[in-house]
């Protein structure tokens, strides 16, 4: 694994994302939602057919990793959040493919450039700081042609739901969500970043159940042009 770091040895490294409360809870939550919401069958077709090196940008607490095809043969997982990211490394050491979880923010990725075949993004871009800077990351560390694997939530539905989302983004809810922002349009952000849209699919959490204003879902793939 190509990692890079700017600490000095004996430098204590400082958590870019520190959400302690909200890392327990989406702890418990995210297992109840692999069946409750479907995220298991979701997270299968996320990460069908990938091979090579990948990078995965917020890993969470690891839900992806016993998901990824033996055609994979190493997982960078990149986690800003500590509890999250101990969660994680926990769940590295049961995966089939080797996986490796490291500290590091989605808009400086700790890598070396076009080092990695794949990218998977898996409710990341609604949380990061800047998305554009973020996105520029994977571009940087993408081989040419490489592919980024999405599935984002973002802004949908009809005016009152989306008027409703950007109040919510306005007030409460990244303060309750760890970061999160519901108004986000994340295929937009991946067009405008210079990504070649491959096929993608709009989703509803739950699928059949009320629509809430996190409920609007795009499941995808993406390209890193093959000439970048």
């Amino acid at each position: 694994m190509r990692l890079m770091s700017s600490a000095g040895a004996g430098t204590p490294v400082r958590d870019p994302v520190h959400h302690p409360l909200f890392a327990r809870f989406y702890a418990r939550y995210s297992v109840t939602a692999e069946t409750s919401l479907g995220m298991a069958a979701i997270r299968e077709r996320l990460l069908s057919g990938l091979s090579g090196r990948v990078i995965e940008i917020g890993a969470g607490n690891g839900l992806n990793f016993a998901r990824y095809p033996g055609s994979v043969a190493e997982v960078v997982a990149i986690e800003p959040e500590r509890t999250l990211r101990q969660l994680a490394a926990e769940a590295a050491v049961r995966a089939d493919v080797p996986v490796d979880v490291v500290p590091g923010a989605a808009e400086a990725l700790p890598v070396k450039s076009e080092a990695f075949d794949a990218a998977v993004f898996s409710l990341v871009l609604c949380s990061v700081r800047d998305v554009q800077r973020a996105l520029a990351e994977v571009r940087r560390v993408l081989r040419p042609g490489g592919e980024l694997r999405f599935f984002e939530h973002g802004a949908g539905g009809g005016p009152a739901m989306r008027l409703t989302q950007r109040a919510l983004d306005r007030t409460v809810w990244p303060l309750l969500g760890g970061g999160c922002h519901l108004s986000r349009e994340p295929v937009a952000e991946l067009r405008a970043a210079g990504f070649e849209l491959g096929p993608y699919r709009r989703v509803f959490l739950p699928e059949n159940g009320p629509r809430l204003p996190s409920s609007y879902c795009a499941l995808g793939v993406a390209r890193k042009p093959p000439e970048a």
